[in-house]
């Protein structure tokens, strides 16, 4: 009687109402006016559907969505989606038939007995198919980390290997310092002796061409004091002349 008066007073939609926290909603499944609120008051709590599981997780009152049915409420389209999936749609439909006399309830209760349990082994399935995935993305995943841990190690060694070659190179460049510092020494003793050695034989070079020289210089010097000693010969022989005459 309630409802059939709701129905003559206001329109009735079955739709959800969204609760939960940012990100990750979570939704009654409620019978309202049409004219409230999407979050605001309701006539009646049908259920709960959380998206947030695979798959999702419903929870509804079927006979009472059912009636609601009956009396005219129009369910929204995900809302509609969410009766179907449980089969309040279904019996909704048989119900009419039983009222029609098209079939007996029993008749009728039998095949939504057969469709609901079709239904759960479709969902048995599909959970299965997603354990299967699970186990299968884990071993893979498992697999993957297995595989990067062996590069890793494979990694460590090879660099390990790398820093005893270089630990090798630096202790040989080390000693090999010592060696090109004896010869460095021996190459300075040996090249100063050539240069000592050089520097000698320009010396005696230098000589030899300054000594000639110094022989023609003295020739000069006396062929010019004879001729100055014959020069003051005569003048000296005439003085003597004119004095003994």
């Amino acid at each position: 009687m309630y409802l059939k008066l709701i129905k003559k007073i206001m329109s009735v939609k079955i739709r959800l109402q969204r609760h939960g926290k940012k990100q990750k909603p979570f939704y009654w499944i409620v019978a309202a006016d049409a004219r409230s609120k999407r979050d605001g008051r309701y006539l009646e709590k049908l259920g709960t559907y959380n998206p947030n599981t695979n798959p999702a997780t419903i929870d509804l009152n079927l006979d009472q969505a059912v009636q609601w049915l009956h009396n005219g409420a129009q369910p929204t389209d995900t809302a509609r989606a969410i009766l179907s999936y449980k089969g309040a749609l279904m019996k909704h439909h048989l119900d009419g038939g039983v009222r029609k006399g098209a079939l007996t309830q029993e008749q009728a209760d039998a095949k939504l007995a057969k469709w609901l349990e079709e239904k759960a082994g479709k969902v048995d399935i599909k959970k299965e198919g997603l354990s299967k995935a699970q186990e299968a993305a884990k071993a893979k995943a498992l697999k993957a980390e297995k595989a990067a841990n062996e590069k890793r190690a494979a990694a460590a060694v090879e660099a390990a290997k790398v820093e005893e070659v270089a630990e090798e190179v630096a202790v040989e460049e080390v000693e090999a310092p010592e060696a090109v510092t004896e010869v460095a020494v021996e190459d300075t003793s040996a090249s100063e002796l050539a240069e000592q050695t050089a520097a000698e034989v320009a010396t005696e070079e230098v000589v030899a061409e300054e000594a000639p020289a110094t022989e023609e210089v003295v020739a000069e010097e006396v062929a010019e004091v004879a001729a100055e000693e014959a020069l003051e010969t005569p003048a000296a022989e005439e003085t003597t002349e004119e004095t003994e005459a």
